[in-house]
């Protein structure tokens, strides 16, 4: 039981009461339409119906949670995230619903709508528009900008999803074993990395239960998470420019490097067979699904985690123009 509290004060049951409740839970549909040709099955897990639209509501419900738990956020605390899009809108919404401030550093990369989101869930914005000199990417500048405002504000909290263990806990406690009900046997787990957080708790929850499933990393072209060659990303939520301190690389055992074009064209193609309206971090997954079709043996249970929904790419992923300029 929760522990009591008074007015003013904060308890981890708080955190639940009310939308939070409703994180979570997110269906597992089959994609026989996208993947009528192959002898294995796929099947996706639709993180774009948590209620914040993104499997980030999952970490930031727990973070903020075990923070209030641990004492570290408290009424009057100033919550802070350096974050490309759903991790803010995620964390914006909880703490809106707390009474929490919370501010979200951000980069150019940055879509427009995941910005309305975060001020219209009463977020505060704060635009990185320099990358770290050093390493030409804006991630590190970001995090020196969160560091800079906790000195600031003083009473603040940085939920610090790269290197938060509640992160990955909180897949390794949900996502998977969600998935384990309706899919008791998994070939293949194919899961996007940018924090590791998913991917992380997955794999670990996986090897606990004995599965001999194959842990597919999807990463970015341009991400060095895995030591990949540094280079430039248009698409926020796949890949990172530093390799996130809770990653763990030795539950994985394939990864798979996917360009911005291959997210583009696998959400269309996603979008036209299936009538799913999936984020690129999506069209990834499924097209690094794609790329090893020739390798999956026939009968596999493949399962791919669908990261967030494609409304908040309207002008970047599903736009022809913004395309044809970019891609």
């Amino acid at each position: 039981m929760e522990e009591e509290h008074g007015p003013g004060l904060l308890s981890p049951a708080d955190a639940l009461d009310g939308i939070g409740n409703a994180i979570g839970r997110t269906p597992l549909v089959p994609l026989r339409r996208l993947f009528r040709d192959a002898a294995f099955r796929v099947y996706g897990k639709l993180e774009m119906m948590n209620p914040g639209g993104s499997a980030k509501d999952r970490p930031a419900l727990r973070i903020v949670r075990e923070a209030i738990r641990s004492g570290d956020i408290r009424a009057g605390t100033t919550v802070i995230e350096s974050s490309s899009g759903n991790m803010a809108i995620s964390l914006a919404q909880i703490c809106r619903g707390l009474g929490l401030r919370f501010i979200s550093v951000v980069d150019p990369r940055t879509t427009g709508s995941h910005l309305r989101l975060i001020r219209l869930l009463g977020g505060e914005v704060e635009l990185v528009a320099e990358p770290d000199p050093a390493t030409g990417d804006f991630l590190p500048a970001r995090i020196e900008r969160v560091k800079r405002l906790q000195r600031q504000i003083g009473d603040c909290y940085w939920t610090n999803q790269y290197g938060n263990p509640h992160n990955y806990l909180a897949h390794y406690e949900t996502t998977l074993p969600e998935i384990l009900q309706e899919l008791p046997r998994i070939d293949y787990l194919f899961c996007g990395v940018s924090s590791c957080g998913t991917i992380r708790g997955c794999a670990e929850r996986l090897k606990e239960v004995g599965q001999p499933t194959t842990i597919v990393a999807v990463d970015a072209a341009g991400s060095v998470i895995f030591g990949g060659a540094r280079g430039g990303r248009k698409f926020p939520g796949l890949g990172a420019a530093m390799v996130p301190p809770i990653a763990r690389a030795e539950l994985i055992d394939r990864i798979v490097y996917v360009t911005e074009r291959e997210c583009v064209e696998t959400c269309r193609e996603l979008l036209r067979s299936e009538a799913i309206l999936a984020g690129a971090s999506s069209g990834g997954v499924l097209a690094a699904i794609r790329s090893l079709q020739g390798e999956i043996p026939p009968g596999a249970v493949c399962a791919a985690i669908l990261p967030d929904r494609g409304d908040r790419y309207l002008d970047t992923v599903y736009d022809d123009e913004w395309t044809a300029n970019n891609l």
